[in-house]
């Protein structure tokens, strides 16, 4: 026992962690920074400043504090664990590949998830397996911040935007509103709406997800089946929300005008939207708790008849 508390001794030693924490992390930090400062900064005049993607800069500040929350539990379980360097560094080699093709071609997908390979790497390397697990949430909601590719966005919005489309339209019409569609193009009364990527896009679904399985990692509930079914009810969760954000915009054009409309597309639009999504979150995980004590119920009553 005391032979394999001086190995780990000398093995932290080795890495200069034991005698002062910031001589091994602030050089980490400073690469890091000079790896993808550069990015950031194209992230930020580019893509990021778009309607599609401006959720991008905010999955990024919520990762680095779940990174940041979960750093206490992190140093404290992987105080006895040994570092990873079988896995670590064929996982680092592959992040630096992915940078270099990802930055030298131009292409963000690789880029910036990089950053997920590099910072799952440098976990192994310096605190072992022990700190992956524990900080693998944060770590899987960077991918949220990826950039997709056009291609893959542009297949996948049309039927959504349709799909959206299709079902305010019929609800409206429930409700006796004068609304005709044509394809994404909703006309109520004299004015024509066109649903655009950023009301029913893929980038506004993953957005959606990523806000879903943010409240399931905060919330942490016991209940297996709770979680699991939340998890698979934030795709039609998410689609709902989309459509209350198409009805109340073609509402607002209807009554107020296009201006209005404009003008509440341009500044509440996203917050209805993520409102009611969180709404809806929330509403239905209150639901799943209740089945889920009406499961217990069942389960306990039939037991003691048993």
């Amino acid at each position: 026992m005391a032979i394999n508390s001086s190995i780990i001794f000398t093995k932290k030693n080795l890495l200069g962690e034991s005698r002062d924490p910031l001589l091994l992390w602030l050089p980490i930090l400073i690469g890091l920074t000079v790896l993808y400062l550069p990015s950031l900064v194209d992230l930020f005049r580019g893509i990021w400043s778009t309607d599609q993607q401006a959720h991008g800069p905010i999955v990024l500040s919520i990762a680095c504090w779940l990174i940041y929350r979960k750093w206490p539990e992190m140093w404290q379980r992987s105080v006895n664990n040994l570092p990873a360097p079988v896995a670590g560094w064929p996982i680092f080699i592959i992040g630096l590949v992915l940078y270099v093709i990802g930055r030298s071609q131009e292409i963000l997908l690789l880029e910036i998830g990089s950053v997920i390979w590099l910072l799952s790497a440098i976990l192994l390397l310096v605190r072992g397996t022990t700190a992956l697990r524990v900080q693998w949430f944060p770590l899987f909601f960077m991918l949220f911040m990826i950039p997709l590719p056009s291609t893959l966005v542009d297949a996948v919005t049309m039927p959504m935007k349709m799909a959206v489309s299709y079902v305010a339209e019929s609800i409206l019409f429930w409700f006796n509103y004068p609304i005709a569609r044509t394809g994404v193009i909703l006309q109520i009364g004299q004015y024509k709406l066109l649903v655009a990527d950023a009301c029913a896009g893929l980038h506004t679904l993953f957005t959606l997800e990523a806000l879903g399985l943010l409240y399931l990692n905060l919330v942490r509930h016991d209940s297996l089946f709770r979680n699991v079914a939340l998890a698979i009810l934030i795709v039609p969760i998410s689609f709902t929300a989309n459509v209350i954000r198409v009805m109340v915009l073609t509402l607002i054009t209807y009554h107020f005008g296009d201006e209005a409309g404009q003008g509440f597309l341009h500044g509440f639009a996203g917050m209805v939207l993520f409102l009611s999504a969180l709404l809806l979150i929330i509403g239905t995980d209150s639901l799943l708790q209740l089945l889920a004590k009406l499961r217990g119920g069942v389960r306990s009553s039939v037991l003691g008849e048993a």
